[in-house]
């Protein structure tokens, strides 16, 4: 039983290490994604379960498995010319990415492709550089993060 229980530990410890760190706070992202995103975003499973925002918002792209995924990628989603070139010249959606996003599409945009005449089809802004990072605190529980989780469990 004590085996068993340090093994248990073992992975539990490998699982919180996987985990990338991000500066914002989840609870308050769960507060701003709530009154600022919901409306276009929500975050649905592979098994359909909405695991934030509303069902059957159409407006935007599900944000499931945003943080590490290139921009203009979820099938089925018909995105700007402009978001779906900046995924196609390499870069993923991290902190930093999505902080510059959140704050200004269109003018990261601009500057990523170096195209005065880019354009993003997301016209809401962030606010303010915290609250942003509170959003993609929120967000990084869902997806990629927690296929990273499962496999280091698998592994141990």
């Amino acid at each position: 039983m004590k085996l068993t229980t340090s093994a248990a530990l073992s992975a539990l410890a490998l699982s919180f290490t996987a985990l990338p760190a991000f500066a914002g706070d989840i609870d308050a992202g769960e507060n701003a994604f709530q009154s600022q995103c919901q409306n276009c975003h929500n975050v649905t499973n592979e098994d359909g379960d909405v695991l934030a925002g509303r069902p059957n918002v159409r407006t935007g792209p599900n944000l499931y498995g945003v943080i590490g995924r290139e921009p203009g990628a979820v099938d089925g989603f018909r995105y700007g010319a402009s978001l779906v070139e900046v995924g196609e010249s390499g870069v993923v959606w991290d902190e930093e990415e999505m902080v510059a996003y959140l704050l200004d599409p269109t003018s990261y945009l601009r500057e990523a492709l170096d195209d005065r005449r880019a354009r993003s089809q997301m016209s809401f802004r962030v606010r303010d550089e915290d609250t942003a990072r509170d959003i993609i605190a929120f967000l990084a529980q869902f997806g990629a993060v927690e296929e990273d989780e499962e496999a280091t469990e698998e592994e141990s």
